[in-house]
């Protein structure tokens, strides 16, 4: 005999072997068990769920010669001829081919007819959407009063193109995509049965490859055995399928959040040299962004199936929650739009160098100058005088900001050296009462460490040691890798040694980050108020029945 593939040898053949369905099987079954079986059933999902399949083990049960029952025995004739499609009384249609209305009468002047063997016609229309309005027309009186020997179930994946006429003459089930562990956990029961050696890794990698589903799954499995010379490794899977090595997306996205344009078009050179499918390359890129975005906005989320969590979890404090959800929208956009670029190469390296283009520069990315002289510090015992710089920094540091740039640290003068404890005041930070706001202004950051920077608040300082405090939904910023640069950072802008110590909080922070977001609220709503008292606008809204879009207003920059 020639070989049978996978997906037809293990067909299932009863109830119990239906996988992922159980809503729909709990509902046959009991209906069955009762001799309660509607006349007419509409399943619906997407390719490869089961809707033929549990359509013909319906037939079975309905014509199995032991009786009518759930159970069918699978041996006796009328079930071996259902399973083999050629059983007289099981009438499969393809609606696709067969749209017409005369197709459709030709079928309906046979529905009077006795069933030849059985005790039921079954009538299974596969892809019934596909019928024309005609072919509805003629459909809709058999199908709300057939004879009592008759059966129909409809099949399709395109629901919403049913009339409602049809729709509300039969019992609809909606048959669910399949997870990727109930299609790693059928393969791998196949596997066994067939012993056929398989790698965990390259289930894992067919079952997500098989989009939810089974008969998807089924046909990666007979294709990948063939590839393996008859085993499943998950090498050779990963190259027949053209899938991207976790440790690529990894370091594609460490090179976004060191903005490195020049490593990111290295990796792209090396997946191109693999002949790796750039659309995998986004898509895979998406799936660990949401990943991360989960680690991050989700604390103590993890997935136990997934191997690679924990560099999920170091990637989740290289980048901002905002820079996430950014990053995933270009990933998703780039790849519906890859087949619009001059080649995939040039739409995946475009799509990268997007993100890093769009990157949004963070409020006070920039280092400001002091705005007084190094030279010429203000007293130190002098409250007043502190506040003053202190103003005058906070000044520069906006004028700067609103021109689109920041000014550049001077160079300490010839002479001064580096800037000891007794001259701290100079810098923003006081001994006795240190400002972490204005010595954050000095510091060269970028990324995800001047996100860390920003959310977190100085507690205590003890000589060489400072303490902060970090609200606890943003604690996987403060990974050791982004902790020992803000260290490192602070120590060349001090001149002295400096020890961090991170210590999360759930009560609430006022962190630099928390307070541009109350001053931007603050401005918003000076502004919405300033529209509000606005003659024009008044004018407008009594003569015209105007109305002020709130999301509209934005501050004057």
């Amino acid at each position: 005999m020639s070989y049978q593939v996978l997906a037809r040898k293990w067909r299932p053949r009863n109830f119990e072997q239906v996988v992922g369905q159980e809503p729909v099987v709990r509902a046959l079954v009991n209906g069955l068990d009762n001799d309660r079986v509607h006349h007419a059933f509409i399943l619906t999902g997407t390719r490869g769920v089961g809707k033929t399949t549990i359509a013909r083990i319906l037939a079975k049960c309905l014509n199995c010669e032991t009786g009518v029952s759930a159970k069918p025995c699978n041996e006796c004739s009328a079930c071996l001829e259902v399973d083999e499609g050629r059983f007289q009384d099981m009438i499969e249609i393809d609606a696709a081919s067969k749209t017409g209305v005369d197709d459709m009468r030709e079928l309906l002047d046979t529905v009077q007819f006795a069933p030849s063997r059985g005790r039921y016609k079954v009538y299974i229309i596969d892809e019934v959407h596909m019928l024309s309005k005609s072919s509805f027309n003629a459909l809709l009186k058999t199908l709300e009063e057939p004879p009592p020997h008759v059966k129909f179930v409809l099949a399709t994946t395109d629901p919403q193109k049913i009339p409602m006429t049809i729709l509300s003459r039969a019992l609809r089930f909606n048959l669910r995509r399949l997870l990727p562990d109930q299609i790693m956990g059928q393969l791998s029961h196949l596997l066994d049965q067939e012993g056929i050696d398989s790698e965990p890794a390259a289930l894992e990698r067919i079952s997500r490859a098989a989009d939810g589903s089974m008969r998807d799954g089924l046909s990666l499995l007979d294709q990948a055995i063939a590839f393996g010379g008859g085993k499943l490794a998950d090498t050779d899977v990963a190259t027949m399928l053209g899938s991207v090595d976790h440790e690529y997306i990894a370091r594609l996205i460490t090179a976004l959040a060191e903005l490195d344009g020049a490593a990111i078009l290295a990796i792209v050179q090396e997946l191109a040299a693999q002949s790796r499918d750039f659309e995998t390359v986004l898509a895979e890129l998406a799936e660990v962004l949401h990943r991360i975005g989960l680690v991050q906005l989700v604390p103590g989320y993890s997935d136990p199936e997934r191997a690679d969590w924990p560099s999920i979890e170091l990637l989740a404090g290289t980048l901002s929650a905002e820079d996430v959800q950014l990053f995933y929208q270009i990933a998703i956009q780039g790849q519906r739009d890859l087949g619009l670029a001059p080649n995939p190469r040039t739409g995946l390296e475009m799509t990268l160098l997007r993100m890093l283009a769009f990157r949004p520069v963070q409020a006070g990315s920039g280092t400001a100058g002091s705005a007084t002289s190094q030279g010429e510090p203000p007293e130190p015992d002098t409250t007043a005088g502190k506040s003053a710089a202190r103003a005058t920094a906070a000044d520069t540091a906006q004028a700067g900001r609103a021109e689109g740039q920041s000014s550049p640290v001077p160079e300490s003068a010839p002479g001064t050296g580096p800037v000891s404890p007794s001259s701290e005041a100079s810098s923003g930070v006081g001994e006795q009462n240190p400002d972490w706001r204005n010595l954050l202004e000095r510091l060269k950051l970028n990324g995800a460490v001047r996100e860390l920077a920003r959310n977190i608040e100085l507690d205590s300082r003890n000589g060489q040691r400072w303490s902060f405090v970090i609200p606890d939904d943003v604690k996987y910023l403060g990974s050791e890798r982004l902790v020992l640069e803000l260290q490192s950072e602070m120590t060349a802008q001090l001149g002295q040694p400096v020890q961090l110590a991170l210590n999360p909080v759930k009560t609430a922070v006022t962190t630099p980050a928390a307070a541009d977001e109350q001053s931007q609220i603050r401005q918003i709503g000076d502004a919405e108020r300033a529209i509000e008292e606005d003659p024009t606008i008044q004018s407008l809204k009594e003569r015209f029945g105007a109305r002020i879009l709130n999301d509209s207003i934005q501050p004057l920059q």
